[in-house]
């Protein structure tokens, strides 16, 4: 569920007019991605390919949320 939270909540957030609007969707989508990265965890202590994706994204996120492109 939390993983398609994320993939609604960028579409969501991406068709939203003010930046306001954006980044509450990204916001949440981010919380969502830090539910998976848990998941991830307890599944194989954060060291597969699924869980650098994971950490990659969230960065990425990050940086869009808080409007620092990179």
């Amino acid at each position: 569920r939390a993983s398609s939270s994320i993939v609604l909540n960028l579409a969501e957030g991406a068709g939203r007019a003010t930046r306001a609007d954006q980044n509450r969707f990204f916001s949440i989508a981010f919380g969502s991605l830090r539910e998976c990265q848990a998941i991830l965890d307890l599944h194989d202590s954060g060291n597969s390919p699924a869980s650098e994706l994971a950490d990659k994204l969230a960065a990425h996120l990050f940086r869009l949320i808080h409007g620092r492109a990179g």
